[in-house]
């Protein structure tokens, strides 16, 4: 799908605000989770779309996958997608995971770099 700068830019806002609510409704709910953000490759766009989850740590990203939060992240995003007008198959499949230690463990903090790299989903 071939999007023009505007569409990118409409499309991004969208995603920036839905998101935004997600990552503000789970903060009180999920101990441990911090933020969230995305990134998206738009010559491969909705496929390319990935989100992530960040924890303050590995101990609360494991504790809270192992607790069943996964699910309830998946459908905050769901929803933000869905509310953001953006259609993907399988979206458990464009969800991440990850924390703050893990950064810095392997990136020096770099979250530009660490995002860059193919995320795991656990």
């Amino acid at each position: 799908m071939s999007l023009n700068k505007r569409n990118q830019a409409q499309i991004e806002r969208r995603l920036v605000k839905h998101l935004t609510a997600a990552c503000e409704s789970a903060k009180g709910q999920i101990p441990g989770f911090v933020w969230l953000t995305h990134s998206v490759d738009f010559e491969a766009f909705p496929t390319s779309l990935k989100v992530v989850w960040v924890f303050d740590n590995q101990v609360n990203k494991d504790f809270a996958l192992a607790d069943g939060e996964a699910r309830f992240m998946v459908e905050l995003t769901t929803r933000a997608l869905a509310d953001a007008n953006i259609n993907v198959r399988q979206v458990a499949n464009h969800v991440f995971y990850d924390s703050e230690d893990e950064c810095q463990r392997a990136c020096g903090g770099d979250w530009v770099k660490r995002l860059a790299q193919k995320t795991t989903r656990k």
